[in-house]
């Protein structure tokens, strides 16, 4: 019992910076029909921004920790999505006519260019967050001790993730990027502005990217100029096990996939832990090829 509670605090953790990328890579599709694959970048260019920020610039030192963290946080989501912004122009407006491959060799090569950059800006080699940003403090929860930056972590993704939910149910802009995602070509007619709402897209998106970037940077304390390839991959799993192009299914489907790695690691083998993500991919795509809940057309983007 008391493995499986340190596990299931670590795979809610983990599922929770899981499903803020997932959220961006749905967005994206739900609007535009195309996969941001340079999605993993801006997640890594915030990981790389909050080390900047807290080690390199000592805003930890100078303003102390709790304040710090949080104007690290404002500020790496605000930088990431003005990159996404700027990736947007660039990158995909000038193909929106075009066909479909088009764009998605103009997103691999997005992607290759930002990973790059990272690895010349910030080096090919790990960098280390300092562990004194955050109390080494410990919860008790059923006779185990949880690391409280688990907590942490999860109710920020929870807390994020709520507030994105209600942004895109309850706002004018939320209905009109909901609306462009159903049809683009109505969505003009009743005077939506879709240039708009994609760029809206293209901001909030990479925005929750670059905070999951900042959080795993807090959580495991090391980061590296690709890892954008392999949470970007896993993130990807996990929008479409929830249905691509759902928010609520993102937010699941990262969730899910973050637990079934825990506890396949804990109890079956952790050789065994990325094996498992797409064991479940692929069971989930026979049973439910559109994903666990992409049948709720009401819930889409």
């Amino acid at each position: 019992m008391k493995v499986f509670i340190l596990q299931l605090s670590n795979g809610l953790a983990v599922g929770g910076i899981y499903a803020l990328i997932a959220l961006g890579y749905t967005m994206v599709y739900g609007v535009m029909k195309l996969i941001n694959f340079a999605h993993g970048e801006l997640f890594a260019l915030g990981a790389f921004l909050g080390y900047t920020l807290l080690i390199t610039f000592n805003l930890g030192g100078s303003l102390g920790p709790p304040l710090a963290i949080s104007v690290t946080i404002i500020m790496v989501m605000g930088l990431v999505a003005l990159a996404g912004h700027l990736l947007e122009r660039v990158a995909y407006r000038p193909l929106r006519h075009s066909d479909r491959l088009a764009a998605v060799v103009s997103a691999l090569g997005a992607s290759i260019f930002l990973q790059n950059a990272i690895m010349l800006k910030w080096g090919a080699q790990y960098r280390a967050y300092s562990a004194d940003l955050l109390p080494n403090v410990v919860i008790h929860i059923g006779g185990q001790n949880v690391p409280l930056i688990r907590i942490l972590v999860f109710l920020t993704a929870v807390a994020v993730m709520g507030a994105l939910y209600v942004f895109i149910h309850r706002t004018r802009l939320g209905m009109a990027i909901r609306a462009t995602a159903i049809d683009q070509g109505a969505a003009k007619l009743m005077g939506i502005d879709v240039r708009k709402v994609i760029a809206v897209v293209f901001i909030i998106g990479p925005a929750l990217g670059g905070l999951a970037g900042l959080l795993v940077g807090l959580y495991y304390g090391q980061i590296n100029f690709n890892m954008g390839q392999l949470y970007g991959l896993k993130a990807f799993t996990a929008a479409i096990i929830g249905g691509i192009g759902n928010i609520p299914g993102a937010m699941v489907g990262g969730l899910l996939l973050g637990l079934v790695e825990a506890l396949g690691a804990a109890y079956i083998s952790v050789a065994w832990k990325d094996a498992l993500t797409f064991v479940v991919l692929i069971l989930i795509l026979i049973f439910r090829p559109t994903g666990l809940l992409s049948e709720r057309v009401a819930e889409k983007l």
